[in-house]
C-alpha cells in the first residue's frame, strides 16, 4: 500500500460543496485539499487516482450492526451469521457499532468486543455498545459505567428494548438507572455515553423518554431511539421527540408490508416536512440481526435478516429522487452519526480527518472505498478480504 494516494479533480461533498478538487491522503489521514494541481509530491511515491467526473463523499457511518449476527427468536438455527468486511465495503460503510439484541445469552459482549476488533483489522472503524435487550445491561466489566471508562471500543449501551414483548419490560426507574450510567460513564470515559434504544409496536412508545425530559435533569441528547417508523404511532411520538430535541434514528430495510409501516424516505420526507432538523436524524441498517414477523398472539410467522445492501440502496434512491439535498443525505448517513457518538476524525472530508471516503459518480453508485487511507474498493473491484474469505 502507497503511503501517499492523491485523488485528482473529484468533486468533494464535505458534505458541504467544495467544488472540483485534488484531495492527497498521508497514511490513514487527509492531509490536504487543494485547488486540481497545487498538490505537488516530489522524492515520492505516490498512489495517483483519476476523480475526474466523481463525487468525493465522507464514508458511510452505520451505527447499529449486529456484527455478531443477531436473530435467534425461531431457536438455534435461525442465528443470523456475523458481518463480513466485505459486506459493509460493498454498502459503502466504513464505520460501524456492533450491538447485541434479543440472545445475549448465546452471544457475549467478550466476543462482540473481538469482532469489533478483528473488523479494525481487516480495514474497517468499529465500536461497540454493551448491554443488550434486557435490563440490567450485560456487561464487562460488571457495570456500563466502567465499561465506558475502561474499554476503548464501548461507547455507550444498547440496543436496550422498550415497548416491545421481547424486552425485559424494565421499569421507568432502571430505564432512568441505565441512562444515568451512560451519562457519567460517558463523562468520566471522555465518550457520547449514548443509551441507544431499541422501540418495538408496544403502545407506550416513547413514554420514558418524555417522562425522563419533564421529570430529571438528563438531556435529551443522551439518548437514541431506533426503529422508529416502524409504525405511525411511534413516528409522530418520534417527531414530538425531535422538536424536544432529541436525536431519532431510522432504520433501512425491505420496503413496508403493511399500512402502519413508514420507508425510510417517506420518513424523511415528513421530518422535512414539518421543518424539524435532519441534523438530528440518523441512519442505520440493523444488518445481520433479524426481521422477525409474529402475529397478534405474539407467534413467529416468519423470519429473514437485514443487510447492508439496503443502506447503500436507500442512500442511492434519495441522491438520485432528490428526498434529501446531497448536503443533508450525506449528514443523515454520516456525519451526524459522526458528532452525535463523538467518532473523532470521521464525517467529513476535511484536513486532519481520516481518510474515509467513497467515491461515486453521479448516480451514487461506488467505484472508489477508502477506510483510514486503505483501498478496499478500487474502479467498482473489492479488494477487501476477511480472514478467512475464500
Amino acid at each position: 500500500m502507497d503511503m501517499f494516494k492523491l485523488i485528482r479533480q473529484a468533486k468533494v461533498l464535505s458534505p458541504e460543496d467544495q467544488g472540483v478538487k485534488d484531495i492527497l491522503v498521508a497514511g490513514e489521514k487527509i492531509a490536504a485539499i487543494q485547488e486540481p494541481g497545487k498538490i505537488k509530491i516530489k522524492g515520492l511515491e505516490v498512489d495517483l487516482i483519476d476523480g475526474s467526473g466523481l463525487v468525493a463523499i465522507p464514508g458511510f457511518i452505520d451505527p447499529h450492526v449486529h456484527i455478531l449476527g443477531g436473530g435467534g427468536e425461531g431457536g438455534p438455527a435461525t442465528r443470523a451469521p456475523e458481518i463480513r468486511v466485505e459486506d459493509c465495503t460493498l454498502a459503502g460503510v466504513t464505520t460501524v457499532i456492533g450491538c447485541l439484541g434479543t440472545d445475549s445469552i448465546t452471544r457475549h459482549l467478550s466476543s462482540l468486543l473481538a469482532k469489533a476488533r478483528a473488523l479494525e483489522i481487516e480495514g474497517l472503524s468499529a465500536w461497540i455498545y454493551a448491554g443488550a435487550y434486557n435490563l440490567p445491561a450485560p456487561t464487562i466489566t460488571g457495570s456500563v459505567r466502567s465499561d465506558l471508562v475502561l474499554i476503548d471500543k464501548v461507547i455507550g449501551a444498547g440496543e436496550i428494548a422498550l415497548s416491545d414483548h421481547r424486552s425485559s419490560q424494565p421499569t421507568y426507574q432502571a430505564f432512568l438507572e441505565l441512562v444515568a450510567e451512560c451519562r457519567v460513564g460517558g463523562l468520566l470515559g471522555g465518550k457520547a455515553g449514548i443509551a441507544h434504544l431499541h422501540l418495538g409496536d408496544g403502545n407506550r412508545g416513547l413514554d420514558y423518554l418524555s417522562r425522563m425530559v419533564k421529570e430529571t435533569e438528563i438531556p435529551p441528547t443522551q439518548v437514541i431511539p431506533t426503529h422508529t417508523s416502524r409504525n405511525r404511532h411511534l413516528f409522530r411520538q418520534a417527531l414530538d421527540w425531535l422538536n424536544l430535541g432529541g436525536f431519532i434514528d431510522l432504520t433501512t430495510g425491505p420496503e413496508p408490508q403493511d399500512e402502519e409501516e413508514l420507508s425510510v424516505f417517506e420518513a424523511l420526507k415528513q421530518i422535512k416536512a414539518a421543518n424539524l432538523p435532519l441534523s438530528r436524524v440518523t441512519v442505520s441498517s440493523d444488518s445481520n440481526g433479524s426481521l422477525p414477523v409474529f402475529n397478534q398472539q405474539g407467534e413467529l410467522t416468519g423470519l429473514t435478516v437485514a443487510n447492508q445492501k439496503d443502506f447503500l440502496q436507500t442512500f442511492q434512491q434519495i441522491w438520485r429522487e432528490n428526498i434529501l439535498t446531497r448536503k443533508e443525505a450525506i449528514q443523515v448517513f454520516s456525519t451526524n452519526a459522526a458528532g452525535f457518538y463523538k467518532l473523532p476524525g470521521k464525517g467529513k472530508v476535511q484536513p486532519g480527518f481520516e481518510a474515509d471516503l467513497l467515491l461515486v459518480n453521479e448516480a451514487a453508485e461506488l467505484h472508489y472505498v477508502f477506510s483510514r487511507g486503505k483501498a478496499l474498493m478500487e474502479r467498482g473491484k473489492l479488494r477487501a478480504r476477511s480472514t478467512f474469505s475464500q
